[in-house]
């Protein structure tokens, strides 16, 4: 225990903002489920990332036919198809949703986190992951053929997890997590994209600011 503590708290130091390089991102998540029953759901989804010191910026990827008419748009607030934007403001990360049609920034309190699915980790924003948690997930001889990467994995109660870590880029490529038993199983596939997107929350210039309350019953 003493050993994994040293090790978190090690790796945590040591993969800061300021040590972690830029990055554009496509972020492929996949996830499955078996119920008692015998019913089997799945359900895939990619969204576009951008990370720099200070800030991650994250857009779910639509299929073409997703595209609303404009008449129809915005009728109310939906955070899933909106890109969001997490900066951190010292301690505490600051959420907001950008909707490019309206020209608005909805900007979420603390209080709401919940309700637009952020959990409130500056860490988990900008990898994806804890950083402690490899502390505690010993290194494997899993074979990698990407270049200072490295498998980590545990199991405990019949319940895995593995990450396949970048320590150059300091982020996870591969997550995942599930039971010998076959009743869930869920991963991540990160894959970083060539060239540098201009930072889009620099573009927000004119936008009109809207509260989450705004759109509250």
């Amino acid at each position: 225990m003493l050993l994994a503590a040293v090790c978190a708290a090690g790796l945590t130091q040591a993969a800061t903002p300021a040590a972690a390089p830029d990055l554009d991102l496509t972020v492929a998540y996949y996830s499955k489920t078996v119920t008692p029953d015998g019913v089997t759901r799945e359900s895939r989804y990619e969204e576009k990332m951008l990370r720099r010191p200070g800030h991650v910026w994250s857009a779910r990827v639509l299929p073409a036919h997703a595209a609303e008419p404009e008449e129809a748009h915005h009728h109310g607030f939906n955070h899933i198809v909106l890109p969001r934007h997490v900066s951190l403001a010292g301690k505490t990360p600051r959420v907001e949703y950008v909707d490019a049609k309206e020209r608005a920034v909805v900007e979420i309190p603390p209080s709401e986190f919940d309700n637009v699915n952020f959990d409130g980790s500056w860490e988990r924003a900008f990898y994806l992951l804890d950083p402690r948690l490899l502390g505690t997930m010993p290194v494997t001889t899993r074979a990698t053929s990407v270049p200072g990467a490295r498998w980590r994995e545990r199991e405990e109660g019949g319940v895995f997890q593995r990450v396949l870590w970048d320590e150059r880029r300091q982020i996870p490529l591969v997550i995942e997590s599930g039971d010998k038993a076959g009743t869930f199983y869920r991963r991540v596939d990160v894959t970083a994209q060539a060239g540098a997107t201009e930072a889009p929350w620099k573009k927000l210039q004119g936008y009109a600011r809207r509260e989450y309350s705004d759109f509250l019953d």
